[in-house]
C-alpha cells in the first residue's frame, strides 16, 4: 500500500468545496417557494429559532476554537488524539453544513425579493438573518479547524 501523495496529513477545508455546498444550497432554497406553493398553497415560515440556533451553533463552535487555540498555541499543550480529531471532524461538518444551510436560507430570503405579500418582509429578514448564522458558522468552524493545527515539526 502506497503513501497518500500528501504524506498522509490532512489538508484544510477547500474554499471551493464549501461555495460548492452554499451554491447547492442557494438552488435548493429558491426553489423551496414555488415548489411549497404548489404542493400547499403556503410558503413555510421562518421562525426566529432558525437564525438563533445557527447563531448558537456558530458561537459554541467559535468557543471551542477559542478554546482549542489557547490550549495548542499559547499554553503550548496537547490535546488528547481522540479529542482532537473529534474537533476537526466537528469543524469539517459545521462548515459544509453551514455552508450548506446558509445558502439555503439566502435563496429562500431572495425568493421574496419584490414581493409584495404581507408576510413577505418577515421572511426575507429572518431568512437573511438564518443565512448569516450559516455563515458565522463556517467563519467559527474554519477557526476551530485552523486552531487544531500544529507544528510540523517533530
Amino acid at each position: 500500500m502506497t503513501a497518500p501523495p500528501d504524506g498522509g496529513r490532512l489538508q484544510p477545508t477547500r474554499p471551493p468545496e464549501l461555495a460548492g455546498w452554499g451554491l447547492v444550497g442557494l438552488v435548493l432554497g429558491l426553489l423551496v417557494r414555488p415548489v411549497w406553493e404548489r404542493l400547499d398553497d403556503t410558503a413555510p415560515v421562518v421562525t426566529w429559532a432558525q437564525p438563533l440556533g445557527l447563531f448558537l451553533v456558530a458561537a459554541v463552535v467559535a468557543g471551542t476554537a477559542w478554546s482549542t487555540w489557547r490550549t495548542v498555541h499559547v499554553r503550548r499543550e496537547r490535546l488528547e488524539p481522540h479529542r482532537a480529531v473529534n474537533r476537526l471532524v466537528l469543524a469539517r461538518a459545521v462548515a459544509v453544513a453551514g455552508a450548506f444551510v446558509g445558502g439555503g436560507y439566502l435563496g429562500y430570503a431572495a425568493s421574496w425579493l419584490g414581493d409584495a405579500s404581507p408576510l413577505a418582509d418577515e421572511r426575507l429578514v429572518r431568512g437573511g438573518l438564518a443565512a448569516l448564522g450559516g455563515l458565522l458558522a463556517v467563519v467559527a468552524s474554519l477557526l476551530l479547524e485552523r486552531a487544531c493545527r500544529v507544528r510540523s515539526d517533530d
